[in-house]
């Protein structure tokens, strides 16, 4: 049964408090295939980069395919007022190498970020090395990785090492809300896979899946982190706890 982590008891009661939170202030990196700033869901962002599968950086953070474009609509519908930055590193499919992924959490870190969100992920074991120290970095720099632990039977990486806010998508939770269960050897928080709705279109025929599950629980944590937006995982928790209520 999902519930509130234990050790973060004392943290629980303050959920209208939290509601009124919007993000401001927070800053929130969105490594996937850019973002199309002038879309009406989305209502601008804050900067951006573009990173090629070799890790060089350019300015072009144009989103060709709509996939981050559609995942910032829920992080801004869920924090309206947080700082959204634009990662580049899918271009004209979602597909890139593990340098793009491990140069866009570099980049993060170097630009201060307080959360980076990761609607991706990569099942490939040999990655992981690569990917544990671009998450180590990123937990000694206050930069909290959102992604998704495991769907369909399938770990991902890098949601699956400790450290990152792991998050798995659940269709029976509403879109307004989060759950968080402990597990033997991490917390997952269990999110609504659907995005931000669009009007005259039924849920089921639009996007759906772990990516939005994802930056579901990204927007969440942009609000919970309004009064203090750099933190550890730790307070990253009880924060979510006291949203949670």
């Amino acid at each position: 049964m999902p519930s509130v982590w234990p050790g973060d008891a004392a943290a629980v009661g303050s959920a209208a408090r939290e509601a009124a939170r919007t993000g401001r202030g927070v800053r929130v990196a969105i490594v996937d295939s850019g973002v199309h700033h002038r879309h009406p869901h989305v209502g601008g962002v804050a900067g951006g980069v573009g990173i090629d599968a070799a890790g060089r950086l350019d300015r072009d953070f144009v989103d060709r395919l709509g996939h981050g474009t559609a995942v910032a609509a829920a992080i801004r519908e869920k924090a309206p007022e947080a700082h959204l930055y634009a990662v580049r590193i899918f271009d004209t499919a979602l597909t890139t190498s593990i340098q793009a992924l491990v140069a866009a959490i570099a980049w993060a870190v170097r630009s201060q970020m307080h959360v980076v969100n990761l609607s991706l992920g990569t099942a490939t074991a040999a990655h992981e090395a690569a990917l544990r120290g671009a998450v180590d970095a990123a937990v000694a720099a206050g930069v909290l990785i959102v992604a998704a632990r495991d769907d369909g039977g399938t770990r991902w990486l890098p949601g699956s090492l400790s450290g990152v806010v792991a998050v798995r998508a659940d269709a029976a939770i509403a879109r307004d809300t989060f759950t968080i269960e402990g597990e033997r050897d991490a917390l997952v928080f269990r999110a609504s896979p659907y995005p931000r709705p669009i009007p005259g279109v039924p849920p089921e025929r639009n996007l759906n899946g772990i990516s939005f599950a994802v930056a579901n629980m990204t927007g969440f944590l942009a609000r919970a982190l309004e009064p203090n937006a750099r933190c550890t995982l730790s307070g990253a928790v009880r924060a979510l706890a006291a949203a949670r209520g």
